[in-house]
């Protein structure tokens, strides 16, 4: 069967030794917060009243990168075009998965596990600048939490040179082993009131020995290990799992899952994006917690090859083997349709 490449950042989902590179930012709620805000806004105005993603923690920004992602008025995300191929095929893919007539049963669960899509916007002052019109999944929450984890043994589509995957691979070594790597997070600080925000450099100075505890920050408020988010993060990274291993139709590159869960506490809250969970759920204890990790890491070294899998291509097109979507070889019998829940 002929497969379809996706190497876009796609959110697919709502979830140390060294010194961590962070840095820590006041809330909007702090002492002359508005002010500053305004003062930002004012400075940063871009195209029809948008501006700079202030909360994106990973990825290309505008103002410093090529491309970048801004924050439309109607509270949506403006994600800019890339250079073909990569743009184009990004467009194609949300275009296919949204599309009025789609019929196809796994397209029509993928929706579940991705942003909203509306479109294209472009500006009337630079029409050839095209934007992604997106969903922004942390619009709910007062105080959003947000970790960007690049998924997938490697970081390169199929056709990449030897040059581009040398470099890529020398990013991060123990993705290769691990399957993932933490790309940038920002995380509530209760007692400061403040956000600590952690780049690209944190999650590569990762290591086996630091990659738990590594994560773990991310669920840490200053005060308490928020297990409700743990578990729903859990939850929802195996509803995922289920989706990839029983599709057969998308390859999945350079992607990436959004964990996004709210760090104010207080009554009235919302519940983590990542799923809606049981009392009873989110009474697991460190081990089970563990134990739960331990099980999914168990799926994945268990699904994937020691090396890169095997393919050939054929017609212009990648046509592997079974495999996983995320490039993984994998020798898992045709799986049985699942359901899928919200991302």
């Amino acid at each position: 069967m002929q497969h379809q490449i996706v190497d876009s950042s796609v959110a697919l989902a709502r979830m140390e030794t060294g010194r961590p590179v962070a840095s820590r930012s006041a809330c909007q709620t702090g002492p002359g917060a508005r002010e500053r805000l305004a003062q930002q806004m004012g400075s940063r105005a871009h195209l029809e009243g948008c501006v700079p993603l202030a909360h994106q923690v990973a990825g290309h920004k505008y103002g410093v990168d090529q491309v970048g992602i801004l924050q439309h008025p109607d509270g949506t995300v403006l994600k800019q075009l890339q250079p073909p191929p990569r743009g184009p095929r990004e467009m194609q893919f949300y275009t296919m998965v949204y599309a009025e007539d789609c019929q196809d049963p796994c397209l029509l669960q993928l929706q579940q596990h991705l942003p909203k899509y509306f479109g294209t916007w472009c500006s009337p002052d630079s029409p050839t600048e095209l934007y992604l019109k997106l969903e922004d999944v942390t619009r709910q929450f007062q105080k959003p939490c947000i970790m960007d984890v690049k998924i997938g043994q490697r970081s390169y589509d199929p056709f990449a040179s030897q040059e581009k995957r040398e470099q890529q691979i020398r990013k991060y070594p123990l993705m290769e082993d691990i399957g993932f790597l933490v790309l940038g997070m920002r995380v509530y600080n209760v007692g400061l009131d403040s956000f600590d925000t952690y780049d690209q450099h944190y999650g590569r100075s990762l290591v086996k020995d630091t990659i738990k505890d590594g994560l773990s920050r991310f669920f840490y408020n200053g005060e308490v290990l928020r297990k409700d988010a743990i578990t729903a993060s859990i939850a929802k990274v195996q509803k995922i799992l289920q989706w990839f291993e029983g599709q057969r139709q998308l390859n999945f590159f350079a992607s990436s899952l959004l964990f996004v869960y709210d760090g104010d506490c207080s009554a009235g809250s919302p519940a983590p994006a990542v799923q809606e969970m049981p009392e009873d759920v989110l009474e697991y204890n460190n081990n089970e917690i563990d134990q739960s990790l331990s099980s999914m890491y168990s799926l994945h070294t268990k699904g994937c090859g020691r090396s890169h899998h095997r393919a050939e291509r054929g017609n212009g097109g990648w046509a592997p083997a079974a495999h996983q979507p995320n490039g993984n070889h994998t020798d898992h019998p045709e799986p049985e349709d699942r359901g899928q829940e919200e991302a």
